[in-house]
């Protein structure tokens, strides 16, 4: 751990003992729930009185994260969008966290937006609801109406958030240095998830954030006649208060009121998709959170997106990666998916990767044998995701968000349309986005991309070769070997060399009857002035010997022929 990080943690004593003291509880019901009998396992329960060994295990993750309030409850929910570092069990656990968060009291809220706003609330609107249409971890939402008429949504930050999200990442970035030294940890890099967590999380504190990624695809789909999405009202938009209009329709999750509604459901989920299908692929900037909450019907049959929070970004390069791998897995392209997935990710040095290219090929053939009409995309998603989990591949973080938005938006469609697969959406992209790759302007823009780079590598190519020359000339040069590996062979070679001297010297005091001696008088199961310090000696080289062999026999390395 870092000496910088000691003093946070101190400082936050009192809340990583509580941290420590739930996972410690949910920690012991795991243990239980495998080895105790019965009886025990109704012993440790959570605040609402459930036995928590009788759960699964990520069902205890999930609950312990809900336990713990609202900052790990948004870790969680980004780790579920991370299936490739969690697990595709675990990460559809994590989805259905619950957000146990009480609402703040009316004059809480009304001195935030007077704080924040510089008016009363009164002064601002003609109308505001005291009771919240929700409350979430953030922040809370109020239905309002402005002095003009217009109904809008004021949506605004919990008291004391972020004093308390401070001091939970705090107490995490001091955990994840702890456990990215511990071997069973460190394939999943918690270091650098908690710090992308930390970034999503700060980011999300700031309503000025969301204010301009509604004013971005407020604006970017203004003229799309199928798509409604909410305009901020930026004089009464701050950091802790965002207000914006107020869309009034039925939630995908409503399935009653869904029902009682007259849609030409395929059409509708159709619009839906080819929407993310240019947010993702034409612009590289998308929601990225399609759950049946998010999005409403409207009374027009237009579709409305709510909660611009969370949202993805994907550079050109590695969108066309993304859009060559989906196109991949509908061609059922076993070569193409395989090359895909080693040049975009972060691929373990020992991977075999010859047995995946057999298991991506297998992946293939049973998808190949179904219609395409009948392939469900997000179950191939999921199952190429739980093979990546397998061999320990870890995709960047907005390929994952990226993959994930796919999963989510198909279930979601199905909602209107059980029959809807995005394989035929994405069939239609098809011709769309080769017509967009082999595009005069974005033939130029990669044309002065790779004209830009080798123009870098021509001005620092000739500058770094005369320095080489100039150091082997003054015999300055020197090459440095990282040997992979090597310390655990010195450590062991030192530690056998300790353990034959140690024998060795022993042995001479024990010949010699150096004293003090032990049995002087007479002998004791033939021993018989043994000196006492050989003895020692003996024993602990001898025990040193064991713990040599067991370290190697552990290794797996002792006659192994590479």
């Amino acid at each position: 751990m870092k000496i910088s990080s000691i003093p946070q943690i101190y400082r936050n004593v009192n809340r990583l003992t509580e941290i420590i003291s739930v996972l410690s509880k949910y920690g012991l019901a795991d243990g239980i729930s495998f080895l105790g009998p019965d009886f025990v396992k109704d012993l440790i329960k959570n605040r609402d009185g459930e036995a928590l060994a009788r759960r699964s295990r990520e069902t205890r993750i999930r609950m312990a994260i809900e336990e713990l309030g609202p900052t790990f409850i948004k870790l969680g929910q980004i780790l579920s969008t991370r299936p490739d570092l969690v697990g595709p069990a675990l990460a559809r656990e994590l989805e259905t966290l619950q957000e146990h968060v009480a609402c703040d009291p009316i004059d809480v809220v009304r001195q935030t937006v007077a704080d924040d706003l510089g008016h009363p609330i009164e002064e601002l609107f003609a109308f505001f609801a005291e009771t919240p249409l929700a409350s979430a971890s953030i922040g809370q939402a109020h239905r309002a109406t402005l002095h003009s008429g217009e109904e809008v949504v004021v949506k605004v930050q919990h008291a004391g958030i972020q004093e308390r999200v401070r001091r939970d990442l705090d107490v995490l970035a001091g955990i994840a240095q702890l456990m990215e030294r511990l071997p069973e940890w460190a394939p999943y890099h918690p270091t650098e998830t908690v710090a992308e967590f930390q970034r999503s999380l700060r980011r999300e504190l700031d309503f000025r954030r969301e204010e301009r990624n509604l004013s971005h695809f407020s604006l970017r789909f203004r003229e799309n006649p199928h798509i409604q999405i909410p305009r901020p009202i930026s004089e009464l938009c701050s950091g802790r208060v965002l207000t914006m209009d107020y869309l009034q329709g039925t939630k995908l999750s409503q399935k009653e009121q869904l029902d009682a509604m007259e849609l030409d459901r395929q059409q509708l989920a159709m619009h839906g998709a080819d929407l993310y299908m240019e947010m993702v692929f034409g612009d590289g900037f998308f929601h990225a959170d399609p759950h049946p909450g998010n999005l409403v019907v409207l009374p027009d049959g237009r579709i409305g997106l709510l909660d611009f929070g969370m949202v993805g970004r994907v550079e050109e390069r590695l969108r066309e990666e993304i859009e060559d791998l989906l196109l991949a897995v509908v061609n059922q392209d076993s070569e193409a998916i395989t090359s895909i997935l080693i040049r975009i990710a972060e691929v373990p040095g020992d991977m075999n990767e010859a047995t995946l290219r057999l298991e991506v090929v297998d992946f293939v053939t049973h998808y190949g044998n179904q219609p395409l009409e009948r392939l469900e995309l997000a179950q191939a998603l999921e199952e190429m995701i739980a093979m990546i989990f397998h061999y320990r591949i870890v995709l960047p973080a907005q390929v994952a968000l990226m993959l994930k938005v796919f999963i989510t938006l198909e279930g979601t469609a199905q909602l209107l349309c059980p029959h809807f697969s995005l394989v035929q959406v994405l069939q239609r992209y098809q011709r769309k986005a080769l017509l967009r790759r082999l595009s005069p302007a974005r033939r130029m823009r990669k044309l002065r991309r790779i004209v830009s780079e080798v123009e870098q590598l021509m001005e620092i190519l000739p500058r770094r070769t005369l320095d080489i020359l100039t150091q082997i000339k003054a015999g300055k040069f020197d090459v440095h070997l990282d040997h992979r590996g090597l310390e655990p062979s010195v450590n062991r070679l030192a530690l056998a060399l300790l353990a034959s001297s140690l024998f060795m010297g022993s042995a001479l005091l024990l010949s010699q009857e150096v004293p003090p001696i032990l049995f002087p008088e007479k002998s004791v199961l033939g021993l018989h002035n043994v000196s006492i310090l050989g003895f020692i000696g003996c024993l602990v080289s001898v025990l040193l010997g064991l713990r040599l062999l067991r370290a190697i026999g552990k290794s797996g390395h002792l006659d192994r022929r590479d």
